[in-house]
């Protein structure tokens, strides 16, 4: 005999699960929209800026004060004809651009705008961010190689040397931030510096962060693999239009990212300053954003590029155990509190 009760049940729960999945892809769709206008604002940001600090004219030719720059450049780019190197490996070719930038949009996922404001909130979001973000080196690894060029080989290289060395710095941060939050959540790092920002009493590691994070995300003064004799771009020099356009936006949405991590691990994510109570959380976090990325430009236009032994030097042998003291330090230090 036909089951109407089981029918309908069925019948219902088809209707909520493709309501929630509509409801998700919305809020992917409208985060990625969301983070490639932030690419594009960043981009002018720091022609702007670099502009500025070097005392010169930046871009001011499209657009009102050459605010439809980004889209110029994008169209310029997405027109270009797409050219595949001779005996290269096409597939592993055009899977690493696409590869880059997608582990740099996933990451979002789990970073939390406001209180419960957060595509994916569970309570293992830290470790998630982590073993995602170190996934980023296949990419770059994968360019070099399949590119069959010595230059992309040798930058592919030393791209995978460098974020592999201060991703191990960054680990120890990680921990360091889940001991002081006593969670692996992100929110829960928020939450823990209700009354106290982690930047005062961590300052030092707030400044190890920052130039692991610069280095990490391949900037000046630690973007060695573009410095292959001054001439070429590194990893992907053999790459033009959408592949190359795929790279460049991973490249900014790490940037943002990076300091969208360092907002919520220092200065107290999307929490307000004292006094400052009514702005909105979301609008709190940008700010902090946007400083951050005032940060990486400032440092860019500023300072001379490292040598590669200075940078290996620097993370391996001053930045890893410097992070280890601090790390057992605290550790001591909550053990006996």
């Amino acid at each position: 005999m036909f089951n109407y009760n089981l029918y309908f049940e069925y019948i219902k729960n088809i209707y909520f699960y493709n309501e929630y999945l509509i409801y998700a892809l919305s809020l992917v769709l409208v985060n990625l929209i969301f983070l490639l206008l932030s690419i594009a604002i960043t981009t002018l940001l720091e022609r702007k800026v670099m502009s500025s600090i070097q005392r010169r004219r930046g871009p001011n030719v499209v657009g009102l004060f050459g605010l439809l720059q980004p889209i110029a450049d994008g169209l310029k780019l997405f027109l270009k004809e797409i050219i595949i190197p001779s005996h290269s490996n096409v597939f592993i070719f055009l899977f690493a651009p696409v590869f880059t930038f997608f582990t740099s949009i996933i990451l979002w996922l789990v970073i939390p705008f406001g209180e419960s404001v957060s595509l994916l909130d569970f309570s293992y979001s830290s470790l998630y961010l982590l073993a995602i973000s170190s996934l980023g080196v296949y990419g770059i690894i994968f360019s070099g190689w399949s590119s069959n060029s010595k230059y992309a080989f040798l930058g592919g290289l030393r791209s995978a040397a460098q974020m592999i060395s201060y991703e191990v710095t960054i680990s120890f941060i990680f921990v360091t931030m889940i001991i002081m939050s006593s969670s692996f959540n992100l929110i829960d790092f928020v939450l823990a510096q209700e009354y106290v920002w982690f930047i005062f009493p961590l300052f030092p590691l707030y400044f190890i962060f920052m130039i692991s994070a610069l280095a990490e995300t391949n900037r000046a003064p630690f973007d060695l693999p573009e410095a292959e004799a001054e001439l070429v771009a590194g990893y992907n020099v053999e790459y033009s239009s959408i592949a190359f356009a795929l790279f460049f936006l991973g490249e900014y949405s790490n940037i943002i990212l990076m300091s969208g991590i360092a907002s919520i691990f220092f200065w107290g994510g999307w929490l307000s300053p004292i006094g400052l109570a009514f702005l909105p959380s979301f609008f709190a976090f940008s700010i902090k954003v946007s400083i951050h990325v005032f940060i990486f430009i400032w440092v860019r236009a500023s300072f001379p590029r490292y040598r590669y032994d200075q940078l290996m030097k620097l993370g391996w042998k001053t930045l890893i155990p410097i992070t280890m003291i601090i790390l057992y330090f605290y550790s001591f230090i909550l053990l006996f509190i």
